[in-house]
């Protein structure tokens, strides 16, 4: 699935991703391919992110809004 993490300055990440999860306000949520369409707001915490070749890479953040729809997952955050 595609991912795209943006922050008001910049875009930290876009690119291809095997899961994804995200710290949401009612807990942490992840998401795989052809996941149903979301959109939730997030709290402070770490985006996971976990590559096709199974690396994990972290990105902090603290707080935001994230979209899923058409194996696209977009991360609005702070």
């Amino acid at each position: 699935m595609r991912l795209e993490i943006i922050t008001p300055d910049k875009e930290i990440y876009k690119g291809d991703a095997k899961l994804v999860s995200v710290p949401g306000v009612d807990g942490s949520m992840g998401f795989l391919d052809n996941h149903a369409p979301l959109i939730t707001v997030l709290k402070a915490g770490d985006v996971k992110v976990t590559l096709a070749d199974g690396k994990v890479q972290l990105f902090p953040i603290k707080g935001g809004v994230v979209e899923v729809m058409k194996n696209t997952v977009l991360v609005l955050a702070e």
